[in-house]
């Protein structure tokens, strides 16, 4: 699966968890409303991330007997960059464009 084929919520998961280094899922949902100043609900955090595990691109670990961490994994890194660089060209069409 590739980073085309997830949600705008879960590539935005994606990169938090870039930003952070070993974040639980709090710390996403936190960091997630603090960049969009949006409310987002647990129930909707837990499954996305559940989903990106599925599909490879983060893993999850545990740090406790409560709480897990989660780590983008090679094929997270690897679909980041593609994002990246397809954003860079669509930029670059658009300022030829103007």
């Amino acid at each position: 699966m590739s980073l085309f084929k997830i949600t705008a919520f879960q590539r935005d998961l994606l990169f938090i968890i870039a930003s952070l280094d070993h974040p639980t899922g709090q710390d996403i949902k936190a960091r997630f409303e603090d960049e969009t100043a949006t409310e987002v609900n647990r129930g909707n955090v837990y499954p996305n991330l559940d989903t990106l595990v599925e599909n490879g691109f983060i893993k999850k670990e545990s740090l406790d007997r409560r709480a897990n961490c989660y780590l983008l994994t090679e094929k997270g890194v690897y679909c980041l960059h593609q994002r990246y660089e397809w954003e860079q060209e669509q930029l670059s069409n658009v300022q030829q464009n103007v």
